[in-house]
């Protein structure tokens, strides 16, 4: 028979970065729109490009892509209640790095994501993937950690002035990307909880699916995405349009 232990340990201080950004991200009032998007001419081309990128360097290009036809769905109020676009696009990426406290979220900030190729993006986020000192939030990361944990309110302070801080948004970038279906088999969606920005985009499972292609049932690969928006800053219609324009990216992989 096992022994019923119970293990009690420290709870991790980088955890504390995420457990404060959800604490801010509740004064958001957010909208979820589920998108199943046919990538099967996508990943052909990520196949046989050379060298192979990665579909998450994809997916970024085409949400920097999209976010720049449409700055309304990543903009944000500023200190003063002003409403702030911007004619650039940093998307802040989430991948998991080890840390003595265990596995861990990292998020890395991909600059001018929308000027940017596939090719370029894969290989940032490969080099950071391998060696996460070389991203500034991997730098801030072991910083910052063992002091916030020391100072009672500190992260959620810092998150507060990145929600309204036109300088701060340097360092957070002006839309997310993550990601849950690399964890899972299948299809699925993952719906995220907002935390400083307007835009989150949710790359969630993907599966082989019956679609009807030139009026013929064929087998294709779909991605389950889900894009969460701050309704207090941006209406229906215009996400209906950044929707539409990173469906038509992602499915014709034309970045490739």
């Amino acid at each position: 028979m096992r022994p019923r232990r119970v293990i009690t340990r420290p709870f991790p201080l980088r955890r504390l970065l995420v457990v404060h950004a959800l604490r801010v991200g509740k004064r958001q009032a957010p909208v979820h729109g589920l998108l199943s998007l046919d990538v099967t001419e996508a990943r052909r081309r990520l196949r046989e490009s050379d060298p192979p990128a990665s579909f998450t360097a994809f997916v970024v290009a085409c949400v920097a892509r999209a976010a720049a036809a449409h700055p309304e769905v990543h903009a944000y109020r500023n200190w003063r209640g002003r409403l702030v676009t911007h004619e650039y696009v940093d998307v802040a990426t989430l991948f998991e790095v080890e840390t003595p406290d265990g596995a861990f979220p990292m998020a890395h900030l991909v600059r001018d994501a929308d000027v940017r190729t596939v090719a370029e993006i894969s290989a940032e986020i490969k080099a950071v993937k391998s060696d996460p000192t070389r991203s500034r939030s991997g730098k801030l990361l072991r910083r910052l950690a063992p002091i916030g944990a020391r100072v009672p309110g500190l992260f959620t302070l810092l998150y507060r002035m990145a929600r309204r801080s036109v300088r701060m948004r340097a360092t957070t970038g002006t839309v997310a990307v993550t990601s849950v279906g690399m964890f899972g088999g299948g299809g699925g969606f993952g719906i995220s909880f907002p935390t400083i920005l307007t835009l989150t985009v949710l790359v969630g499972g993907m599966s082989e699916q019956p679609r009807v292609v030139d009026g013929a049932i064929v087998v294709r690969e779909v991605l389950d995405l889900t894009i969460t928006i701050d309704h207090e800053v941006v209406d229906g219609a215009p996400a209906a349009r950044f929707g539409a324009d990173l469906r038509r990216l992602i499915e014709a992989g034309e970045l490739v």
